[in-house]
């Protein structure tokens, strides 16, 4: 009896036994179609054998097993179960995870849903008399002159014609009139690409001495300052790897990077193969983007942090873009980092990863001093007679500010005006104001499944939870004691856009934050604003800070930094800086001299006077001090028990009582647990255990066998997860 061993996606870290009579080993990476309690389910066959786990008379059989769908390769199910081991995660779930929802769907997948063909005329359609065609015969005969005009068509152009024109199409293929072949996307350019400029020297050191070892894995650190043209150093390894008939992975941290990426990469290989694989997609246009990429037809590949799950047979490079940024670890689910899995993917390919920034995280910068990465150093900027933008401090303690905004700045911002340059003003806070308070009787508006305040958006005339959703009406008078002289307290961007209007009627202001860049093309039409010098100041966040060149930029202001210097993230004070960094940079990338004014009430505190002088190895070095005091990654590696439960002191006791089940040995360290930062999310109470130890394989084998007692804990009230290389706490 030939018994399937099947990977469903359910919180059961364990494969499925089916009966398929007609299975061979051919089928292993194949979609099956199974029942499973009252219903089916869409699974991957990961093994198959004679025998199972239960006896032979309890097995069902499986429904079908979808051979019209291409396997998942053996590389990429070596992949999965890598995260799957790693990552502690059913293997399950953690394959769906990766898969384009259209392939994992219980209903049937149609080949003509898989991809897009068109119907191009053949030598003998061309050659085809339409006087042979009897007149009677009016939709052929049009069908034909329309082909012999535009040469291809699809299936729904040819219905639009005529409802008999799909059918007649059939037809003509059968005689040899059409063929079908693949269609390709258009693609359309809406901004004028970066042209190519004459290399640095720093540009050609490194990418002759990356292309002298293309052939085989290394871990390259590209460290270059903002506007050093790193990505020129991408575009140039690209080419070489394209001609080689190879396929490149490109990785960014958030969907708003892709659109001026993707764009340079077009212009300059106009005729290759490109697919950008993102959130905003349909899940049909994911589906046919994650299938050409497997076919082999997509060369390059360009994508957030899924898009390292892309079968990919001819892989020869992978480009993580931005490697410190935070969005590549994901936050729930399963909790992977995008930028170790692609380390460990090439590896597992012997290809070469480059991993750019202008700010590396600690790991990165501290793998790269060790001489487990290769590091290479672009210091000066790529455009002629650019510089680093310099950088001025307003104490805030002896100044007033007016809407938040200090005289200093407002004047800055006026002679940009003047000069008919850009401005941003960067604060890293969407909605109008943090905080909605009374002043007679001290009432906070505050989220009821949260502990957090809600945010007041004025715009919108309500009041939103930015944690969990939550929204409701502005009150028009305190709820607690009926005054109604409610006030938002502190600064948002819809606060500093009324204010920077108020003060520059005639400017043209722009914000820039989640909530006016949700639509598919809202990106796009910001971008192409900036660039057409349609906006005169930017106000935003931190979709601002990185990735993109705007030459006309020449001031930069920044508010409300100072929150992260006393946060209780170990990490803050990095990101901080690396974002200062990144929003500095926008400065002064061209011709155009860049200054950066920086509100903040400690301007001598050390990571400032770093970033005044874009000193990012000096700063690393002072956190790396720290780090090894404490003991803190990467001199350590740790793991974060998650518990979340409608009590705190239910999730408490679930988490004493987890680490007891397993006796930790030497060289771990099991910290007592305790309530997490945020301690109420979405209705639930939550609190963690951290452990940690100085050697990661030490730490994988506590993991592996700790999570296998955990699994075994009846849990009805609790909800645990466990989290590897931890980045929020």
């Amino acid at each position: 009896m030939t018994i399937i061993h099947v990977a469903l996606d359910i919180p059961i870290d364990s494969l499925f036994d089916y009966i398929a009579p007609d299975a061979t080993q051919l089928d292993i990476g194949l979609y099956a179609r199974v029942p499973f309690g009252k219903k089916f389910m869409i699974g991957i066959i990961l093994a198959i054998s004679d025998d199972a786990h239960v006896s032979h008379d309890k097995l069902k059989q499986a429904d079908e097993i979808l051979r019209n769908i291409p396997p998942i390769p053996p590389t990429l199910i070596e992949l999965f179960e890598f995260c799957s081991c790693y990552y502690h995660y059913p293997i399950g779930r953690v394959i769906m995870n990766g898969v384009p929802t259209r392939l994992r769907s219980i209903k049937p997948v149609l080949q003509r849903s898989i991809t897009s063909f068109l119907f191009r005329l053949t030598e003998t359609g061309h050659a085809m008399a339409l006087s042979s065609i009897p007149g009677r015969n009016k939709t052929r005969h049009y069908l034909l002159t329309h082909l012999k005009e535009v040469g291809a068509i699809t299936s729904k152009e040819a219905k639009q014609l005529s409802q008999r024109a799909p059918k007649l199409l059939q037809e003509f293929l059968a005689q040899g009139w059409v063929e079908k072949v693949l269609e390709e996307p258009e693609f359309t350019l809406n901004i004028n690409a970066s042209p190519i400029l004459q290399l640095t020297t720093e540009q050609i050191t490194a990418i002759n001495t990356i292309q002298a070892e293309i052939g085989v894995f290394n871990t390259w650190l590209l460290h270059g300052i903002t506007g050093s043209g790193k990505t020129e150093v991408y575009l140039q390894i690209t080419s070489m790897l394209l001609k080689q008939k190879r396929q490149v992975l490109i990785l960014v941290p958030e969907i708003n990077l892709t659109p001026r990426l993707e764009e340079i990469f077009r212009s300059r290989f106009p005729t290759t193969h490109l697919i950008s694989l993102h959130s905003k997609l349909n899940p049909t246009e994911r589906m046919n983007g994650w299938l050409q990429a497997q076919r082999g037809e997509a060369s390059i590949v360009l994508g957030t942090r899924l898009a390292i799950f892309t079968p990919l047979p001819k892989l020869g490079l992978i480009i993580v873009d931005e490697e410190h940024d935070p969005s590549f670890k994901q936050q729930d689910g399963l909790r992977y980092s995008a930028r170790d899995i692609a380390i460990f993917r090439a590896k597992q390919m012997n290809v070469p990863i480059l991993l750019g920034s202008a700010t590396p995280s600690l790991e990165s910068y501290y793998n790269a001093t060790t001489g487990r990465y290769r590091k290479i150093l672009l210091r000066a900027r790529a455009v002629k007679n650019a510089s680093l933008p310099i950088i001025h401090y307003v104490n805030t303690r002896s100044v007033q500010l007016k809407e938040g905004l200090s005289e200093q700045l407002l004047v800055a911002l006026e002679r940009t005006l003047t000069q008919k340059q850009q401005s941003i003003v960067f604060i890293n806070r969407r909605g109008y104001a943090p905080v909605l308070l009374c002043k007679s009787c001290t009432w906070l508006a505050t989220c009821s499944r949260c502990s957090s305040r809600l945010v007041v958006h004025l715009t919108q005339k309500n009041l939103r939870c930015h944690y969990c959703g939550y929204t409701e009406q502005l009150p028009p008078a305190c709820p607690q004691c009926g005054d109604q002289d409610l006030m938002p307290f502190g600064h948002g961007t819809q606060r500093i856009e009324t204010a920077l209007a108020k003060f520059f009627p005639h400017a043209r202001i722009l914000r820039v934050d989640r909530d006016n860049t949700r639509g598919k093309e809202a990106w796009q039409f910001i971008l192409n604003a900036i660039h057409k010098q349609q906006v005169d100041i930017l106000v935003g966040t931190q979709l601002l800070a990185k990735g993109h060149d705007f030459p006309n930029l020449s001031l930069v202001g920044v508010l409300n930094a100072d929150t992260s210097l006393y946060s209780m993230d170990f990490r803050a004070e990095e990101r901080l800086f690396a974002q200062l960094m990144q929003v500095a940079g926008r400065a002064g990338r061209a011709e155009t001299a860049g200054e950066v004014l920086i509100q903040t009430e400690f301007p001598n505190h050390p990571l400032y006077l770093a970033l005044k002088h874009h000193d990012y190895d000096a700063y690393a070095q002072i956190l790396l001090k720290e780090r090894e005091i404490t003991h803190f990654p990467p001199y350590s590696y740790q793991a974060l028990l998650n518990a979340e439960a409608p009590h705190i002191a239910t999730a408490i006791e679930f988490l004493t009582m987890a680490s007891k089940l397993v006796e930790p040995g030497k060289q771990i360290e099991i910290f007592d647990p305790v309530p997490a930062q945020m301690t109420r999310l979405k209705g639930l109470e939550r609190a963690h255990l951290l452990v940690q130890s100085h050697s990661r394989k030490k730490l994988q084998l506590f993991l592996s066998k700790w999570y296998m007692k955990l699994c075994k804990i009846p849990h009805r009230k609790v909800r645990w997860t466990l989290d590897v290389d931890p980045s929020e706490f």
